[in-house]
């Protein structure tokens, strides 16, 4: 009998199919036919007894959570690349720095210092306190007396026990923003121990890269100049705006006092960053400003911004910050977003990741929710998107998926705080669209100190409600490097990496796979 060649058909699904399997470098579309080839891989390779092994943890109307756990905990996560500083780090970090900076915690309904007139509210940190007005981190980890305080404390500095119980509590995002305004005043502290603590908790759970958000850029203010550009809106003529931001940045530009503030903010950087980066991991920072500022004050932070990241390679990407649903960050959006198209013009090679979208029907009044993405994405020209979750709202959504797919802007999912701060979770999350349009994703934490998660946390999130191929969830890992802002030769050192830890992670879960059935022939069921 005469063996036929395969077809050309079967050769291509065939190569797409190992292709899926063995670590792929590049992002990929997730197309239905090779998703499901990816679905039903051999058993001969340790990739495929993964890939099945994984298919059992996923399947069914409940997923094996514990087994899920173990299995995210051990993956390879490639980065996290929507990482804001002050918010990772833990609660329990911020009070062992609070003996070591001389502060303690104001126990009553609010506090003084020596040095700040403002009065400091419960929970507060007081540095430089008159004696016998707050407790020290010490006296409120050992006295049993402060074991109720302690807890509050916890809840008010983070996440924690916000929805497993009834208590009198603020609205979800409010909760969120204002811990931010308790840790404060210690969180810069020691940058670098505070970034050091960040690499051994990335390290432990197999994560290869950091791009975190640090401190807000420098501004310089000139009156004359401020009431100028102060004076634009949302509705400005481009005229009138490319006028005024001319005005600016030239002064910016020429200014010996903007020069001296951006190397002084790029040489804080490279301090902070000294002796992190090492075998298996790398750190880089964002630039930023705060989205609730005046104009003037605004621009002026953002040229900074992209003069830092021009100069020095470690500050990688420029971003924005602060709730969306501020009445100033609503009011200026679209001047913000003309702002950053002219700053790109000039310097084109900076790269850009822009909250947007962060935002739910109700939170802002409906035309709020129309055009937020579509002017990060078309007008600024962010290369990332942050959250994102507005697209279903937002004008010519269909268009604007599409011209995503084509710019190849990823979005930065972030499941845990979409959860609590908008209220947005498993179906009615939009991260199904975007998959759906083959809208490049990446998988981040935002602020884990404060959710009180971790990145194995959120890929178990992604795992357990939306049941990705294994080959999808590979591939979602290997964009979270090829998104990153670190230059090509950087991004084809660790995709190397990743291929060397799936390598080393599938033959570990082939193994236990095995060793599981076999143990399970022996016991007997029921056992």
């Amino acid at each position: 009998m005469t063996t036929q060649p395969p077809s050309r058909t079967v050769k291509l699904l065939l190569l797409t199919y190992i292709f899926l399997l063995t670590g792929c470098s590049k992002n990929l579309d997730i197309a239905p036919a090779a998703e499901k080839i990816a679905n039903q891989p051999p058993v001969t390779s340790n990739a495929a007894a993964t890939s099945n092994y994984y298919n059992e943890l996923i399947a069914g109307t409940t997923p094996k959570i514990a087994d899920l756990t173990l299995f995210t905990n051990m993956l390879p996560k490639g980065g996290d690349l929507h990482h804001h500083y002050s918010g990772a780090i833990y609660a329990e970090t911020y009070l062992d720095w609070l003996d070591k900076t001389q502060s303690c915690i104001c126990s009553g309904n609010e506090c003084k210092s020596k040095t700040d007139p403002e009065p400091i509210p419960k929970f507060g940190i007081v540095k430089n306190p008159p004696s016998g007005t707050c407790i020290s981190a010490q006296e409120l980890r050992t006295n049993k007396k402060y074991t109720a305080f302690y807890r509050d404390l916890l809840k008010r500095w983070s996440d924690k026990d916000f929805g497993n119980h009834v208590h009198e509590q603020n609205a979800p995002d409010q909760q969120f923003f204002d811990t931010f305004a308790f840790f404060g005043p210690v969180s810069d502290y020691s940058y670098r121990e505070g970034l050091q603590s960040l690499k051994e908790r990335a390290v432990a759970e197999n994560v290869l890269y950091l791009e975190t958000m640090l401190k807000s850029a420098p501004t310089l203010e000139n009156p004359d100049l401020a009431k100028k550009l102060n004076a634009l809106n949302a509705n400005s003529a481009d005229r009138q705006v490319e006028e005024a931001l001319s005005l600016y940045f030239d002064f910016m530009a020429a200014s010996a006092d903007a020069k001296a503030a951006i190397d002084k903010y790029v040489g804080a950087h490279q301090e902070a960053v000294a002796g992190i980066d090492g075998a298996g991991f790398k750190l880089r920072f964002q630039a930023y400003v705060s989205r609730n500022s005046s104009p003037a004050k605004v621009f002026s932070g953002l040229y900074s911004s992209f003069s830092a990241a021009k100069q020095n390679s470690l500050i990688v990407g420029v971003n924005m910050v602060g709730p969306e649903n501020g009445y100033v960050a609503m009011r200026d959006y679209s001047l913000h977003m003309k702002m950053l198209r002219f700053l790109r013009q000039r310097f084109p090679e900076v790269k850009l990741a822009l909250h947007a979208g962060e935002l739910v029907l109700g939170m802002v009044p409906p035309e709020g929710l129309k055009h937020h993405i579509n002017e990060a994405v078309q007008v600024a020209g962010a290369d990332r998107i942050g959250h994102g979750v507005d697209i279903t709202h937002e004008s010519n959504a269909y268009e604007l998926l599409t011209a995503m797919k084509q710019r190849n802007a990823a979005v930065e999912i972030n499941l845990s705080s979409n959860a609590f701060i908008l209220g947005v979770k498993d179906e009615v999350h939009p991260l199904q669209l975007y998959r759906q349009y083959a809208v490049p994703f990446v998988i981040a934490t935002d602020d884990a100190g404060v959710s009180r998660n971790n990145l194995s946390h959120e890929y178990l999130l992604f795992a357990s409600r939306y049941k990705p191929s294994y080959g999808e969830l590979k591939t979602v890992v290997y964009n979270s490097i090829h998104h990153s802002f670190l230059n090509e030769d950087q991004k084809r050192e660790e995709f190397r990496e990743l291929d060397r830890r799936f390598a080393a992670f599938e033959e570990k879960i082939s193994t236990m796979a095995r060793s599981r059935k076999t143990y399970t022939a022996v016991a007997g069921p029921g056992i």
